[in-house]
């Protein structure tokens, strides 16, 4: 089984490129006020016990609602965490809990026929705009304000490397690495809908794995956000190693669930 803590820790990597972490005595406050409907940019993180919730949940709800973002936890650990989820709850906050899958490479390049309609390039100032109004339009992303911010982030970022693909051309699909160290994770695989089916997803993980081995990335990790899109990982070489259960507590606006649809 894999290290709770230490997919937390490659989290928090990623997390860290777009927000503000900072460090509590029970646990992390992420803010970004450049996007406050971010949530992954804006949450309170709890992995460990907490011995105080009320005190906690005030101090959370303060400094959210004094820069005018809505208060929000993640909590993991969720079987040593239900005195914080019923007092969370006694306040008003709506709660959810997710399943999370987290699947790990297994360093083989899977074997495809390539199509030679396909081309696979890499995200430049030239055809920034082609792969943001793609990833804008997966409503499972969420809004296109936050969609365009967090893009923008990513790409002036180091860690991150974007690619696009054309089919017949046409600009229908992309994908992202972000690396830390010897791991990466692969981010933001995204197709239109009107080119959905044509086997575009095998085409762009391929071409993935080939860049990862090339840059001697050890470790190439993928969190399907729910069991249909782990199956489709699992076809191109992708073990589940792991499933995270965690919380979602919400002062206000949609679910998580209500996101993705």
């Amino acid at each position: 089984m894999i290290s709770l803590q230490d997919v937390l820790m490659l989290d928090f990597a990623y997390l860290e490129t777009f927000t503000k972490r900072i460090e509590t005595t029970w646990g992390s406050i992420l803010c970004n006020e450049s996007q406050p409907n971010y949530y992954d940019a804006n949450h309170a993180h709890i992995s460990d016990t907490c011995d105080h919730p009320q005190v906690v949940i005030d101090e959370v709800i303060s400094y959210y609602q004094s820069r005018n973002i809505i208060p929000r936890f993640y909590i993991y650990n969720l079987e040593i965490q239900q005195n914080i989820i019923s007092e969370l709850k006694s306040k008003n906050f709506r709660y959810e809990e997710l399943i999370s899958p987290v699947q790990l490479w297994n360093n083989r390049v899977i074997e495809i026929v390539n199509n030679n309609r396909i081309t696979i390039e890499k995200v430049t100032p030239e055809n920034y705009q082609e792969a943001l109004d793609i990833e804008s339009s997966i409503k499972e992303f969420g809004g296109k304000e936050t969609i365009e911010k967090v893009y923008k982030a990513q790409f002036n970022h180091h860690s991150f490397t974007h690619y696009l693909l054309r089919y017949d051309g046409i600009a229908c699909s992309t994908a992202c690495i972000f690396e830390n160290g010897i791991q990466a994770r692969l981010e933001s695989v995204a197709t239109m809908e009107e080119f959905r089916g044509k086997g575009l997803i095998g085409e762009v993980i391929q071409f993935i794995q080939k860049e990862v081995m090339n840059r001697g990335i050890k470790k190439l990790w993928v969190f399907p956000i729910n069991e249909s899109v782990e199956k489709v990982y699992q076809k191109y070489g992708f073990q589940t190693v792991g499933k995270l259960k965690n919380g979602h507590a919400f002062l206000g606006g949609k679910s998580i669930k209500e996101i993705r649809g």
